[in-house]
C-alpha cells in the first residue's frame, strides 16, 4: 500500500520537497474547505440555490491563486504538463469571473453544482496524490483515484461549465454586456455573445486533448505502458 516509489519532480532536493510539500498540502486543503462548505450547506439548506453565493468568495480566492501552478510546472515543483495546467487554469478562471461572477442569475443553475463538485473531488484527488508522491509514500488508492475518477469527473465538468455559459448566452444577448459597439473612437468592436459562441465551441478541440492526455498517463502510471509522447 504505501511502498511505491514515484519519480520526484527536477527540483528534488530537500529544501525543494518541503516547499512542495507543504503547498501541495495547503492547495488539498483549501479544496477540502471548500468542499466542507457545499456539503453543510446543502444538508443545512436541502437545495443547491443560494449555495454559489454561499461559497463564491472562496472560491474566487482558490481558483485565482491557481494562477502560481502555472508556475510551479515550470520551475518542476508540480510534475504537471503545462499546456494541460494552463488550459485548465484559465478555463476555471474565466468560469469564476466572466461567467458566474459577472452573472448574477445564472447562480443558481444546477449546471454551476456540477462543475463545482467536479472540480472540487478534482483536486482534493489530485493534490492528495502530488502530496503523498512527494512523500516518497503513495497508498494505491490515491493513485487509482487519481487516474480513474477523471474519467467521469473530466465530462461532467465540462457539461456543467458549457451548460451554464449556454444559459448565460439569452442575459447576455438582452444587456450587451461587455460588448462594443460601432461607432466609437477606437473604431473596434466586440461581442461578448458570439465571443462565449467561440468559446463553447473551442471545447471541441481542447477537451479530447486534455482527456486523451491523461487516458495515456492512466495506461502508463497503471498498466504500466511506454507511451511516447510529444513535448508540450
Amino acid at each position: 500500500m504505501f511502498g511505491e516509489k514515484i519519480p520526484l519532480p527536477a527540483c528534488a532536493s530537500t529544501n525543494c520537497l518541503t516547499k512542495g510539500q507543504a503547498r501541495q498540502s495547503h492547495v488539498k486543503f483549501r479544496w477540502l474547505v471548500l468542499a466542507i462548505a457545499m456539503v453543510r450547506f446543502y444538508m443545512e439548506k436541502g437545495t443547491h440555490r443560494g449555495l454559489y453565493k454561499s461559497i463564491q468568495k472562496t472560491l474566487k480566492f482558490f481558483q485565482t491563486f491557481a494562477l502560481l501552478e502555472i508556475i510551479h510546472c515550470l520551475i518542476g515543483i508540480v510534475p504537471t504538463s503545462v499546456l494541460v495546467t494552463g488550459v485548465q487554469v484559465s478555463s476555471r478562471i474565466f468560469m469564476v469571473w466572466l461567467i458566474t461572477h459577472s452573472i448574477k442569475p445564472i447562480q443558481n443553475e444546477e449546471s454551476v453544482v456540477l462543475f463545482l463538485v467536479a472540480w472540487t473531488v478534482t483536486e482534493i484527488t489530485r493534490y492528495s496524490f502530488y502530496t503523498f508522491s512527494l512523500l516518497d509514500h503513495l497508498p494505491y488508492f490515491i493513485k487509482w483515484a487519481r487516474y480513474n475518477f477523471f474519467i467521469i469527473l473530466y465530462p461532467v465538468g465540462v457539461a456543467g461549465e458549457l451548460l451554464t455559459i449556454y444559459a448565460a448566452l439569452p442575459y447576455v444577448k438582452k444587456t450587451g454586456m461587455f460588448s462594443i459597439r460601432l461607432p466609437n473612437k477606437y473604431n473596434v468592436s466586440f461581442d461578448y455573445y458570439y465571443f462565449l459562441l467561440i468559446t463553447m465551441a473551442s471545447y471541441i478541440p481542447l477537451f479530447p486533448q486534455l482527456y486523451f492526455h491523461m487516458l495515456r498517463q492512466r495506461r502508463k502510471v497503471l498498466h504500466g505502458e511506454v507511451i511516447v509522447e510529444k513535448d508540450d
